[in-house]
């Protein structure tokens, strides 16, 4: 075998690497797999941090609630709007009481332009309870990927926005004792969550 030979094998080889690790990246982050993973024992979710205004949010002071949970950013033009209503649907459809112990909470993966008045804002908009929380881009990492969930940021080259963010939509139901507990897609029924929550309760 000659030197080209090998440097060509050498090539493929090294492409072939790559591409496996691509995929092996693409499989562990995507949310279909999330409940593959969950099944194969791994554990998911935990306590974070975040910040909203000039206030912090603490997954382990909300012990004794159900956190609602959906990640996205609020200049998203579809699926958030659809999860963050079908989440307000879904909590108006419980008593005073069973409301009073749901905190819903909507997670930014785009600090940079979700401002804290950004925020506040956008969620208010959906539900006068949702809190619009993020945190630096370490922050955001870890309960990503804590909970199973991703996204990345997407340039738009001939777009004002300068970027978009694909991520995963799901609603993440974490129980009174802080554990998440399941999830349900951004597009599916406001009943069964409604449903889902008072199980919590």
């Amino acid at each position: 075998m000659n030197s080209q030979s090998l440097k060509t094998l050498r090539i493929l080889l090294i492409l072939t690497v790559v591409l496996l690790a691509g995929m092996a990246t693409a499989y562990y982050m995507s949310p279909r797999s999330l409940e593959q993973r969950v099944e194969m024992g791994e554990q998911l979710g935990g306590d974070f941090q975040l910040n909203y205004g000039d206030q912090r949010f603490n997954l382990a002071d909300q012990r004794g609630k159900v956190v609602l949970m959906y990640i996205g950013y609020a200049s998203c033009p579809d699926v958030c709007p659809t999860g963050l209503g079908m989440m307000a649907t879904a909590l108006h459809q419980l008593t005073p009481e069973q409301r009073a112990q749901v905190q819903p909470l909507f997670v930014s993966v785009d600090p940079e332009r979700d401002t804290p008045d950004r925020l506040k804002e956008y969620a208010n908009y959906f539900y006068p309870q949702l809190i619009g929380a993020t945190g630096s881009r370490e922050q955001i990492d870890s309960l990503v990927r804590q909970y199973g969930a991703f996204y990345r940021i997407v340039k738009l080259e001939d777009s004002a926005m300068g970027y978009a963010v694909d991520h995963s939509s799901r609603i993440y139901m974490i129980n009174q004792q802080g554990k998440l507990s399941g999830t349900v897609l951004h597009n599916g029924f406001p009943d069964e969550l409604a449903d889902a929550l008072r199980a919590l309760l």
